[in-house]
């Protein structure tokens, strides 16, 4: 595990030297996104954050955004509106940063909620966390990803889950079939695919360095959404998870800090803020590229086996699969 304290002490190091000077985050009006960008504010760099987000979230934003600004005057936000949900909004908020921006140096995608009520399609046939967790994180990536490798040290850090099981239905990657949909069936799905194909786009693409982290117990409300408020699950997570949560998650501030040194610590990838210390095991062994399974320890977790597994039986179906879906929108 590394510490607090050293996580603090590498971001301690972060300047307009060392540190992102234009930073993407798509989900950063709360939650695990919202406690990063604060952290990365706190360092004092002129860095310029496009944040992201829904219509419903501009006016409870500004009071953020005010507080930030205070925070550290260098720095600017570029507030973008997009319903990121629909691929086509994610398409149009790509065209907006590629309009004003020569490079990209930090793409951090931490939107989504536990898929855990009943299926609900976007207007574009698309269940609707799978689209936050999955396709939109990926459309976002494909599209930016000649901005990113004009930077120095790129990254990509998207926000979700360890990959720990290779059982998945090949030939049902969007749980269309009746009876096949579950939250946890669902959860792990998005998992996996969003392993699978950002290790395809780490081997792709060797400049840019990618993280799948998982951040562990945060009390984000990620749980409470998207789901019934008066059904059974809704009263398991008033009545045990939540307390839960807030008794052995992370805070917001320490949450912030260490998604910040995953951010930018050579811990991952060899570049960024030095690091001393061990460095993270890149999930693609001996091939070009990284791609690192960070846990909330900031440990990583490579799993290997699985990881191989799904590579062998599954990686060229479900790159295949997803390009499909992402094709209109590339």
């Amino acid at each position: 595990m590394v510490s607090t304290n050293e996580i603090r002490a590498s971001n301690a190091l972060i300047n307009d030297a060392t540190g992102p000077r234009v930073a993407v985050f798509v989900g950063g009006t709360s939650g695990i996104g919202k406690f990063t960008v604060k952290a990365l504010f706190a360092t004092g760099t002129s860095v310029r954050i496009y944040l992201v987000g829904r219509k419903s979230s501009a006016e409870s934003m500004q009071a953020f955004i005010r507080e930030l600004a205070a925070i550290n005057p260098k720095a600017e936000v570029v507030w973008t509106e997009g319903e990121i949900s629909l691929l086509a909004e994610t398409k149009r908020v790509c065209e907006i940063i590629k309009s004003k921006e020569s490079r990209v140096d930090l793409l951090f995608l931490s939107a989504g909620y536990a898929p855990f009520g009943t299926r609900q399609e976007t207007s574009e046939g698309i269940e609707i966390a799978q689209s936050l967790e999955y396709y939109s994180r990926i459309l976002f990536i494909q599209h930016l990803l000649p901005l990113m490798k004009k930077s120095e040290a790129p990254k990509v850090v998207s926000v979700l889950g360890p990959v720990w099981t290779a059982a998945i239905d090949l030939d049902d990657l969007d749980l269309k079939k009746p009876g096949n949909f579950s939250g946890m069936k669902a959860q792990t799905l998005y998992v996996v695919l969003g392993t699978v194909t950002l290790e395809k786009l780490a081997i792709d693409n060797p400049d840019v360095t990618f993280i799948h982290s998982w951040p562990g117990w945060v009390d984000t409300g990620n749980v409470r959404r998207g789901g019934d408020p008066n059904s059974l699950w809704a009263w398991f997570v008033w009545l045990f998870l939540d307390p839960l949560i807030r008794l052995v998650g992370f805070s917001e501030d320490v949450t912030g800090q260490r998604h910040l040194f995953q951010s930018t610590s050579a811990m991952f990838g060899g570049r960024g803020i030095s690091w001393k210390g061990k460095p993270g095991v890149n999930t693609l062994e001996k091939q070009d590229g990284a791609l690192f399974l960070v846990n909330y320890k900031c440990d990583c977790t490579p799993n290997p086996k699985v990881v191989r597994q799904l590579r062998d039986k599954g990686q060229v179906k479900i790159w295949d699969h997803t390009q499909d879906i992402l094709r209109p929108y590339l």
